[in-house]
């Protein structure tokens, strides 16, 4: 996790925002792929091979179902495998009972594969440590505490049988563990950083003898290093293995895995702070040099690169963002922001919808249960918006209902409607603040948001009929800001100011 964010100015540097190159110098063919890998949020990236599946993990921190793992065949062409963690019933904070966990939750988990079982050791900074297991990476999984919270872990089976946690923030520190991943004997330290504060991040390997702590020094302006040791518990020397500045999309590139395909090739796959977005996977080559694992190309990231030979070509993917809710359950894409109420929403009270009741009175969205979320995707072609429209019938709104649509972050802004004294009026309310309102008739109302990662604007529109769209209100500046710690986010809801028992309908969601 970036902490360094926190305890630095760099996050100020607005360049990094205003990304001039494109995503790729040409497109990705047969036999190439362009970074980034993933164009939308999906930090803190721990990448594993089992028989012939790659496996990620990433940070979803309070959104749930959560802990979302991806998979893939080629490294490049990716799809949803499992949200591990269905809910985190551990604090009411993550039910919105009078406090949140914006910015914290679940960070930079470690994904390990052994003697047939899948591990995920990850912390939350107020709850501590936690395991999953499961005996097959689309779940179900199991969640249990754990006695003690290991930051930033890296979790490492031995040869010997041995188990440890690599962990902390500037210093790093080796803790043997038993089967149950309860600690044996003390922290002992074995690394204190020394090119900046803010190591962290430890993945930990052998290869070749050696132990190596794969790291980073965190930030927008990352930098990854490695460090090695012939012995767990050091001395350990260290090593940059890219700092790679150039003004674009590899800017800071840090934090991740490293992953040997099947034919012996090396890559990591690390993530760039890309902008209200979030922070986006990015595929790199990797070359042992004297045991060093350097990444990119001449000590610069790739951008349009050969893809990696995992002994066989496999198809396209592409993950889902559009959503008809015509099945009995939700798409992999979508999260809720923090614990819903399963008994306010449905996809069988009216087949083919989803059905969003409101779950409590609340003043504003920030602490509305049961907000739909999903990650914002990024173009390509970075001149190009990335819209969404969903159509949603009002008709069982009650006064002081407010339903729509959201870009979420601090700040936030949404188009929606709003039932008052028997009327509905479309709104639209940007941090906070209601900056247009207009009356409408009917039952139906099209709701429209247009995102760009590159000028940090949001728009908003509403239709009568789903062909003439008209634009309400102002522009949404949006911020990558860690009070949230996650990308912007495009978001249903509906919530009650006066009192619950309305609902609404929506009858899909469709991204361009």
């Amino acid at each position: 996790m970036s902490k360094r964010n926190i305890f630095c100015t760099a996050h100020l540097v607005t360049f990094l925002f205003v990304i001039t190159t494109s995503f790729g110098q040409k497109l990705a063919d047969d036999t190439h792929y362009t970074n980034p890998l993933i164009p939308a949020d999906f930090p803190d990236p721990d990448v594993i091979l089992v028989n012939d599946t790659y496996y990620m993990v990433s940070t979803t921190m309070f959104i749930f179902p959560g802990v979302t793992i991806l998979k893939s065949k080629d490294l490049v062409n990716w799809e949803y495998c499992s949200n591990a963690v269905p809910r985190f019933d551990f604090s009411p904070c993550y039910n919105l009972e009078n406090c949140h966990r914006y910015s914290h939750g679940q960070w930079a988990t470690s994904l390990k594969y052994k003697d047939g079982k899948f591990y995920l050791l990850f912390i939350t900074l107020d709850e501590g440590g936690f395991l999953c297991t499961s005996s097959k990476a689309e779940g179900p999984w199991e969640i249990r505490k754990l006695p003690k919270g290991f930051y930033d872990p890296g979790l490492f089976f031995d040869d010997d049988g041995k188990i440890y946690v690599a962990h902390g923030y500037s210093k790093i520190s080796i803790t043997e563990v038993d089967q149950n991943l309860a600690p044996i004997g003390r922290d002992s330290l074995v690394y204190t950083g020394d090119i900046r504060r803010g190591l962290e991040g430890a993945h930990v390997y052998k290869i070749n003898g050696y132990y190596y702590l794969y790291c980073t020094y965190g930030g927008l302006d990352g930098i990854q290093v490695a460090l090695r040791s012939k012995n767990i518990y050091g001395p350990y020397e260290q090593k940059v293995v890219i700092q790679d500045w150039t003004e674009g999309i590899n800017f800071g590139i840090h934090q991740g895995a490293l992953i040997k395909t099947q034919t012996g090739e090396w890559w990591t796959v690390l993530f760039v702070d890309s902008g209200p977005f979030g922070r986006f996977p990015s595929l790199q080559p990797v070359t042992w040099v004297d045991n060093w694992p350097m990444v990119g190309v001449n000590g610069k990231a790739v951008t349009t690169y050969k893809k990696p030979d995992v002994g066989k070509k496999y198809p396209k993917t592409t993950l889902p963002t559009s959503d008809e809710f015509d099945d009995g359950a939700l798409g992999m894409q979508w999260g809720w922001n923090h614990n819903p109420d399963s008994t306010k929403w449905s996809l069988t009270q009216r087949k083919g919808y989803l059905r969003l009741t409101t779950a409590k009175v609340t003043s504003n969205l920030r602490d509305a249960r049961n907000t739909l979320t999903q990650r914002i995707f990024a173009n390509r072609d970075q001149n190009i918006p990335t819209v969404a429209v969903t159509k949603m019938d009002i008709s069982n709104m009650k006064d002081g209902d407010i339903a729509g649509l959201a870009v979420f972050q601090d700040p936030y802004a949404y188009i929606a409607v709003q039932k008052q004294n028997g009327e509905a009026s479309v709104i639209m309310v940007n941090n906070g603040r209601t900056v247009a309102m207009t009356a409408i008739k009917g039952n139906e109302i099209y709701l429209r948001a247009s995102a760009s990662n590159v000028t940090k604007k949001a728009s908003f529109e509403y239709s009568l009929d789903n062909k003439t769209f008209s634009k309400l209100g102002d522009e949404l500046t949006m911020s990558f800001s860690l009070k949230v710690f996650t990308g912007n986010k495009f978001c249903l809801f509906n919530y009650a100011t006066l009192g619950t028992g309305g609902y609404v309908d929506f009858d899909w969601f469709r991204v361009k």
